[in-house]
């Protein structure tokens, strides 16, 4: 009897130390979009919208048909090609995360309950808010088992549910300069100060 229950002891100890929390997973997940040169990758809104994305710690360039928005951090320019106007702003964190699909990484650590399923390939991780007035109340993250990298991510701000699918995910070497709106690029947009 004693024997049987060191091998139940061991078997489950064992099957214990390789579970992972959905802290753990998601801690996975930030060390791998924190490449120090940072990370590139194409992104799919559900609503149709489709582009690819560059990262680097806080800062981003996202580039779709319709425009292009740079983070270099603190600033973000969007150009929107139809009008040609350049909107200068300081967005919030909510903005930040409906724009940037990997801003999650962030926004986890603090205010938000975690639960880890396991679906098959992915872990799908449940972010809650603990704080009812962050605008992101619910976030679900679905992360490759084998790279710890995001495949989808579903948000609700208020009643409206938000989906996006990430593809082609690579490490890349981004020059920071790549996260700042240069005007000379664009010398006929019209510049608007929002901040």
């Amino acid at each position: 009897m004693k024997r049987l229950f060191l091998l139940f002891f061991t078997v489950v100890m064992t099957v214990s130390a390789f579970a992972l929390t959905a802290r753990q997973v998601l801690d996975k997940t930030a060390a791998a979009l924190n490449n120090k040169g940072g990370v590139t990758a194409s992104f799919a809104v559900k609503n149709g919208v489709a582009g690819k994305i560059s990262v680097k710690g806080k800062m981003f360039q996202a580039t779709t048909p319709q425009g292009i928005v740079w983070f270099n951090g603190k600033t973000q320019w969007t150009y929107v090609k139809q009008n040609g106007e350049v909107n200068i702003s300081n967005p919030t964190d909510a903005e930040l995360q409906s724009i940037n699909p990997y801003n999650f990484i962030y926004i986890y650590r603090n205010g938000y309950k975690a639960e880890l399923k396991d679906v098959g390939d992915v872990y799908q991780v449940r972010l809650t808010t603990t704080d009812k007035r962050k605008s992101i109340q619910e976030l679900f993250v679905r992360v490759d088992k084998n790279t710890f990298t995001p495949r989808i991510l579903s948000m609700r701000q208020g009643k409206r549910w938000t989906t996006i699918t990430v593809s082609n995910f690579k490490k890349a070497t981004l020059p920071d300069k790549i996260f700042t709106f240069n005007s000379k690029d664009y010398p006929q947009a019209e510049i608007i100060d929002l901040r």
